[in-house]
């Protein structure tokens, strides 16, 4: 007979060994990676059963989801996956979440969720890295804004980033960075080009440098943005990059626990 599964409450650092076994399985960019490094936004269980160790799951409980539980991560050892379904429904059931806001590319939490879900919406698009262009500078030149090694410094503390500008015959064409506050070795790309300078191939050209930086810093490029974002989703596709998760969102169904 099956022995009953309990959760229980822990610190955010108890779960270390376990989120490391899942970001090597994940072998990605995880997006909300650095809600545990903001005291007081999250709340983890552990999965258990006659002490033995299941795995984890955890919610985010400030900021942007203050008042509303959200299931952000979930994870089990391999050898305890037959039990999916019931520890996931424990820890439901412990967290109190109603919410839930999970990458797509993470298949045992996207099934987990899917299953008590409803009115699911896709937030954003998240992109990896898999082709190297060769767009031309057409005369402009890439300037770094921040100090090499305050980017460093980010790196190191995973939180902060660094400021790149594009410019042209004196004219700032666009601005982007490089933000650090995802799981090692990752880094998010963003940029912005100017009004009068759009349409033109600028934006992806900033891109293709801003990934350059990224390697040279001796970490890996990524981006996010808005699936509905049609001028961003080329521009990063133009630049090398291929979507290979969607951030979804939506309410749980607390009647089917």
């Amino acid at each position: 007979m099956p022995t009953t599964i309990r959760a229980e409450l822990i610190s955010p650092g108890e779960t270390l060994a376990l989120r490391a076994r899942q970001r090597l399985e994940l072998n990605c960019q995880i997006v909300h990676d650095s809600l545990y490094r903001r005291e007081g936004w999250t709340r983890s269980y552990r999965l258990e059963t006659d002490g033995v160790t299941l795995g984890f799951g955890s919610v985010a409980v400030a900021g942007p989801w203050q008042d509303k539980p959200t299931v952000f991560e979930f994870y089990l050892l391999p050898e305890h996956r037959a039990r999916a379904f019931e520890s996931f429904e424990v820890f439901l059931a412990a967290s109190g979440a109603h919410f839930f806001e999970v990458q797509s590319n993470d298949l045992l939490l996207t099934a987990l969720t899917l299953t008590h879900a409803h009115d699911i919406e896709s937030e954003k698009i998240v992109f990896q890295d898999q082709a190297l262009t060769s767009l031309p500078a057409k005369g402009a030149s890439l300037r770094r804004v921040t100090p090499e090694e305050e980017i460093r410094a980010s790196i190191e503390r995973r939180q902060g980033g660094g400021e790149w500008v594009l410019e042209l015959e004196g004219a700032t064409v666009a601005s982007g960075g490089i933000l650090f506050h995802y799981n090692r070795p990752y880094g998010d790309i963003y940029m912005d080009v100017a009004e009068p300078f759009r349409r033109r191939g600028w934006g992806a050209f900033l891109v293709q440098e801003l990934k350059r930086a990224c390697y040279e810093l001796g970490a890996i490029p990524a981006a996010r943005c808005n699936l509905k974002n049609v001028a961003s989703r080329r521009t990063l596709q133009r630049a090398g990059f291929v979507p290979y998760a969607h951030i979804l969102i939506g309410p749980l169904e607390s009647g089917m626990l």
